[in-house]
């Protein structure tokens, strides 16, 4: 009976895994978009302190990439369970 239902439901977990890849590629997206523009705007500020902030862009910009992986590949694991 599970094994049946579980079946019946494959199809419902393939289109969940890409939708949940889609957005967690998306939310990174928007997120280092976000980070750009905001470094951006602080350096034309502050010129005289754009290393400090390009290093911490770049810090927080590996740490999105780096969520955004994780979310798309527990939902390409999700494809194999």
């Amino acid at each position: 009976m599970l094994s049946t239902i579980l079946a019946a439901l494959q199809p419902l977990t393939v289109v969940g895994a890409c939708i949940g890849a889609a957005l967690a590629a998306i939310g990174a997206g928007i997120g280092i978009g976000k980070i750009g523009s905001s470094a951006m705007e602080a350096i034309a500020r502050q010129p005289e302190s754009a290393g400090d902030i390009r290093s911490n862009m770049i810090v927080i910009a590996a740490l999105i990439e780096g969520v955004a992986l994780f979310a798309v590949i527990v939902c390409i694991l999700s494809f194999f369970l």
